[in-house]
């Protein structure tokens, strides 16, 4: 199972972008997601979780601004951020629980993409 996140970049504030993961691989569904972020010299920052029953939780610092999504047939994983503030600036990423084929059985695993740098001027 492979990450790839997408969709990072420049923008003004007030601005929006929408980041993306990827999952590829024997996968047999996303279960639990999370976006995380983390800023120069701070430490990494939870976002937003949706979990296996499709509850969504949001930190207080994006809620109302940044909307979590999933597309189960594309096997992706999305992140809209909008209203975006210059204090919105690092990298951003995906942490997803994926069960996969073995090829013999299914099993579960937790996998972080690689990030993408968001960076808002004012």
């Amino acid at each position: 199972v492979q990450l790839q996140a997408s969709g990072g970049g420049l923008v003004q504030a007030g601005g929006s972008l929408r980041l993306s993961c990827l999952a590829s691989g024997s996968i047999f569904s996303i279960d639990a997601m999370e976006w995380h972020r983390q800023a120069p010299g701070k430490e990494r920052e939870l976002l937003a979780a949706i979990t296996r029953d499709g509850s969504t939780n949001y930190a207080d610092s994006v809620k109302g601004r940044f909307t979590a999504s999933r597309d189960n047939v594309k096997n992706t994983v999305y992140l809209q951020m909008n209203s975006l503030k210059p204090e919105d600036t690092a990298v951003y990423y995906c942490n997803l629980d994926i069960t996969f084929y073995t090829g013999t059985y299914l099993l579960t695993g937790n996998y972080w993409g690689q990030g993408t740098q968001v960076t808002v001027s004012s």
